[in-house]
């Protein structure tokens, strides 16, 4: 029997397919104001949404009386009210594992970037300015060997830890709520660290946190106040966990040496805000998963996840609210 499917945010063709074949689907995107009237109009007969990037609180639910299962596109679940799903009993489905790789490679990049001091070297050569062999005030830093810090240590922080200790000799220590069960590889590489100790320890401060009501604002004046003078501090997970003006602060103090920024409290990140411009910052637009492969797994996971629910069959990720 047809169901009915909101997309809320576009699907590859492929995947839009698979839904169409089986239920009756409407496209509309609340974030495009021509298509919020038809977002709204279609949650009073869904059964199934899929999409990501949108706020899915109390109000909006009270709007999907017949609604069973949301079928994000993403790992983190921020944008769901989960007290009001459980509630419901509305399902919550995700995309983990899919998307590990890829974002510990752009948070390693974050890492290199800020360190060497790419994207400003780049830009002198872009804008005309490299008339000399640089000297020693545009010099960057090595990695190799440096201490890196990890904050979180699930998929991506242990994909992200393999990364410096087996390709740049870096040891790494980690926070989490409890030890992990070491890979292999990782013995006598990563060290189980209190949170204070990491920050004092760690060359490199890297947060692969989830946003929850506990990481919220986690990261402010104290924290960077107990990192070395002259660390480098890396946030590829969300921007919320950062105090964005004790961030600045200890740039402009010159407490960090650097930042490299894949997250935003406010995103797109405003035009005037001083992240966007600041010298010591390497800012990119969120592009943790986004690479061509990645994100079409992460909709075949989230589509296949929808369709199983639909069907009354358990999905093959299935968030557990901890």
């Amino acid at each position: 029997m047809k169901q009915n499917v909101l997309v809320f945010r576009e699907l590859p063709a492929d995947q839009l397919a698979r839904l169409t074949a089986l239920h009756k689907v409407t496209l509309a995107n609340p974030r495009l104001p021509e298509q919020q009237a038809a977002f709204h109009a279609a949650l009073a007969e869904a059964d199934g949404l899929i999409g990501s990037s949108y706020p899915i609180d109390a109000a909006l639910l009270a709007q999907a009386p017949r609604l069973k299962v949301i079928s994000s596109i993403s790992v983190g679940v921020d944008n769901y009210e989960l007290p009001a799903l459980a509630k419901r009993g509305i399902l919550l489905c995700h995309t983990p594992g899919v998307l590990t790789e890829t974002t510990a490679d752009t948070i390693f990049s974050l890492i290199m970037a800020s360190s060497r001091r790419l994207v400003e070297l780049a830009n002198l050569v872009r804008e005309g300015r490299w008339q000399r062999n640089i000297g020693e005030e545009l010099f960057g830093w090595d990695v190799h060997g440096k201490t890196l810090g990890i904050l979180g240590f699930g998929r991506i922080g242990q994909a992200l830890a393999r990364r410096a200790a087996l390709g740049f000799g870096m040891p790494v220590l980690y926070h989490n709520l409890r030890a992990v069960d070491l890979a292999a590889e990782l013995l006598g590489k990563a060290e189980h660290t209190p949170f204070d100790e990491l920050l004092q320890r760690a060359d490199i401060v890297a947060v692969v946190l989830p946003l929850s009501s506990e990481t919220r604002g986690l990261i402010g004046a104290r924290e960077f106040g107990l990192m070395k003078p002259g660390a480098i501090f890396i946030n590829g997970a969300r921007g919320a966990i950062v105090q964005e003006p004790a961030l600045l602060q200890a740039l402009d103090s010159g407490r960090l040496r650097a930042a490299g920024l894949d997250v935003f409290a406010t995103e797109p990140l405003p035009l005037d805000s001083p992240l966007r411009t600041h010298p010591k910052v390497t800012a990119l637009p969120h592009i943790g998963s986004a690479t061509i492969e990645t994100r079409h797994a992460m909709a075949v996971l989230a589509t296949s996840n929808l369709l199983q629910a639909l069907a009354g069959q358990r999905p093959d990720a299935l968030y557990a609210n901890p």
